[in-house]
């Protein structure tokens, strides 16, 4: 009740009045998009309410390598091509480049943040936070497989992360689409998560650019 409370609270002071101006299709445009607003100010309480709620509901932790210095640079440890797992999200081809011990394992059609809800620049290592089960609250529409709209999801920054999508959402990739996080088949969003719960965040690296 805390985190739907504080989500719906965000939604009224944030977006109600556009949401006013929505018709039938617009709505059903607007919940094909992410469910978190990464730009909302209450973003940490959101999350840590959703942490709770992840932990609860699947007993796993939401956080990995919990210890680390996130903000090492990279006379301190690896770097980009030198991390076991190297992530290069490239906005303006929409793809993400993922690579394994320095060599290219797959490439990835994404969807970064549409106008007005552009995905950063990052250039780090994840910040620890990651889920395989991720459901919208705010938009549910959208479930892949039981595990929600955002099935996957590896954390860099604050609501921002790179995680899968419903089906829905497939025929977009390659293309922006998303509220800013970054999207991909959550087949490929599985490969990743497993490659960062594998070696830790200690040996991934993120660079959207």
């Amino acid at each position: 009740m805390k985190l739907k409370a504080l989500i719906l609270s965000s939604v009224f002071l944030i977006a109600a009045p556009a949401f006013a101006q929505f018709d039938v299709e617009d709505m059903e445009t607007q919940n094909a998009m992410d469910e978190l607003n990464p730009f909302d100010p209450n973003i940490e309480r959101i999350l840590d309410l959703y942490d709770e709620e992840y932990e609860a509901a699947t007993g796993e932790a939401a956080h990995i390598d919990t210890g680390i210095d996130l903000f090492n640079n990279a006379s301190k440890g690896c770097y980009r091509m030198t991390c076991a797992v190297y992530a290069n999200v490239i906005k303006s081809e929409q793809k993400m480049y993922l690579y394994v011990n320095g060599s290219l394992q797959g490439v990835y059609a994404t969807s970064t943040g549409t106008k007005g809800h552009g995905t950063p620049n990052f250039d780090t290592r994840p910040n620890g936070r990651i889920y395989d089960r991720y459901t919208s609250t705010r938009y549910p529409g959208g479930d892949f497989d039981g595990l929600g709209n955002m099935p996957f999801a590896v954390f860099i920054r604050g609501g921002f992360a790179i995680h899968g999508t419903g089906r829905g959402n497939w025929s977009k990739l390659g293309r922006p689409a998303s509220h800013g996080c970054i999207r991909i088949h959550p087949d490929n969003a599985k490969v990743f998560n497993r490659l960062v719960r594998s070696h830790g965040i200690s040996n991934t690296w993120i660079t959207v650019q």
